[in-house]
């Protein structure tokens, strides 16, 4: 779960966050396609306008259109050089256009200006993953740690990556320090105890898994754990 929790995550807060410059969320396909065709003839009428073309590359973003979107924020980017949510954004299409080097760059220009932008790192640290420069994911992510010292999803990442590393008992301290700041969501204390399991550490698992249910978690939500805690060893 670790590793895959890790990177799960990110794409899912990429997804839910929100800049200023969106327009109101749609509910259907069609109305994002509708208001992608309002925004075509707005900027038809006023080329100019960044708001306009941040709000329709919004929505090419909506429905999946990465290339349109990217030459969007472009477009904004040679009208206002630091332009934060084109900066943002571009980097995000060109994550899901696997185009690694160019998000980068988008990136590290807005950690430039924006030094506290949480998303941008937590962005920057997944595509040094991504791309294999495990090292600088993991510096990144130390750094916010001690930058954002009470954000799970920081230390959720950190300790998925470090699985990756084949680091256990760095990985099993931070999804502890998951569990004290969530204490009742379920995914910690399961990271944990399917670690630990991996490490043929039964009885630790155990504990880890009744402490959750003691806590409030339901215990149905880890069934399957339990599960593996009465099978026999091979």
């Amino acid at each position: 779960m670790g590793g895959g929790l890790y990177s799960k995550g990110l794409i899912v807060l990429f997804v839910a966050i929100v800049s200023q410059y969106t327009i109101q969320a749609q509910t259907t396909a069609q109305q994002w396609r509708d208001s992608l065709a309002v925004l075509n003839r707005q900027i038809t009428a006023s080329p100019d306008d960044i708001g306009l073309r941040l709000n329709k590359a919004a929505v090419n973003i909506e429905l999946g259109q990465w290339e349109y979107a990217a030459d969007e924020y472009t477009t904004v980017l040679a009208k206002d050089k630091q332009n934060p949510a084109a900066h943002f954004y571009r980097a995000y299409a060109n994550t899901q256009l696997k185009r690694y080097d160019q998000a980068l760059f988008d990136y590290e220009e807005l950690l430039r200006v924006v030094p506290l932008h949480f998303e941008a790192r937590l962005g920057h640290a997944y595509v040094q993953q991504k791309v294999g420069r495990r090292m600088e994911a993991l510096d990144e992510l130390n750094l916010m740690a001690e930058m954002f010292a009470d954000s799970v999803i920081v230390y959720a990442a950190r300790a998925g990556l470090e699985e990756e590393m084949k680091q256990p008992e760095l990985a099993l301290y931070d999804w502890e320090r998951c569990e004290q700041l969530d204490s009742l969501n379920a995914e910690y204390p399961s990271a944990r105890a399917e670690l630990l399991l991996s490490l043929q550490r039964t009885d630790e698992a155990r504990e880890v898994l009744d402490a959750a249910v003691a806590r409030g978690i339901p215990r149905g939500l880890l069934y399957q754990l339990y599960a593996r805690l009465r099978r026999p060893k091979q």
